[in-house]
């Protein structure tokens, strides 16, 4: 069998083109880059055992599997990002919220952020590497995600502070910008049955799916100092009920961002006030509240 073939073989049981690509050059062992590697070598005998690791593959994907899980990593931000079933798999839609938050933290000198419902880290470790100056904390209540998270700070080498907790429970007060992309689908959504192999935890919250973003949103304005914002991803057709979930919690110049697709795909406001100084917010080497992991180099501390 050559590569081509087993290409045409995937086809025909109904893979993309690109998943199929994806797993044979993870099954030969190869950068997932090198689609170009493919088409030079088409004629290439495919070795057995690849074969036979592609054919398993190619099969547990059309069982629904992510491809992110059967490579064991996914990019997100620039950023490879290790991840399995513990957490949801990060999606491009999620960078819309860090680059709006990177906008925003723009101007401020080492700015304290709150990262909530973390999973894999993506979203704190994406704000830390081009922030290195920042001081972030990631926050989730399974231990499970936070071990994948943890894993990732290291492998990168980023201080990421990891902290288990629901929501915004044990949180210090104070944080310049809290962000979140929490579950927000509804229980009886239907798209939900091709989503099986993810975290149901991260996905679905509440008969409207606002049942997580509601509590982030009423527990936020204690743990804000004067000025931070809020920022929250939510469901394509949810702007509007998040928009007015954050203006009736006092919230001011609450707007959405677009995502490349042109849907609303994030929704933030600002606490009122002129914007506070994270100064008693503890160093880098000493806990926030609850004394958090700090993971990866980190000169003031290097556990």
């Amino acid at each position: 069998m050559t590569l081509a073939d087993a290409l045409h073989q995937a086809a025909d049981r109904g893979l993309a083109r690109l998943d199929a690509q994806l797993l044979l050059l993870h099954a030969l062992g190869r950068d997932p880059g090198d689609r170009a590697w493919l088409l030079a070598h088409d004629t290439d005998t495919l070795p057995v055992p690849a074969q036979a690791a592609f054919q398993a593959l190619c099969t547990r994907r059309m069982h629904g599997e992510p491809v992110a899980y059967l490579l064991g990593h996914k990019e997100f931000h620039g950023l490879v990002l290790a991840v399995d079933a513990r957490v949801l798999v990060p999606r491009p839609d999620t960078e819309t919220l860090v680059d709006w938050a990177l906008a925003l933290l723009a101007p401020l000198p080492a700015p304290a952020v709150l990262d909530l419902g973390t999973g894999s880290g993506a979203i704190a470790l994406a704000l830390l590497h081009r922030r290195p100056d920042a001081e972030v904390e990631a926050v989730d209540h399974s231990a499970d995600a936070l071990a994948v998270a943890r894993a990732n700070a290291a492998r990168l080498g980023l201080p990421l502070r990891l902290r288990e907790a629901s929501w915004l429970e044990g949180a210090a007060a104070g944080w310049q910008m809290i962000v979140s992309n929490p579950p927000y689908v509804a229980q009886a959504d239907p798209h939900l049955a091709d989503l099986t192999h993810e975290p149901r935890s991260a996905l679905a919250a509440g008969a409207d799916g606002l049942d997580d973003l509601r509590t982030i949103v009423a527990q936020a304005p204690a743990h804000l100092a004067a000025g931070g914002w809020l920022l929250l991803e939510h469901g394509w057709d949810q702007a509007q009920a998040v928009r007015t979930l954050l203006a009736q919690a006092g919230f001011t110049g609450v707007t959405s961002q677009r995502d490349l697709a042109g849907i609303e795909r994030c929704s933030g406001g600002r606490w009122p006030g002129p914007l506070a100084s994270p100064a008693h917010l503890p160093p880098k080497s000493g806990p926030i509240s609850a004394p958090p992991q700090v993971f990866g180099s980190n000169p003031d501390n290097p556990s």
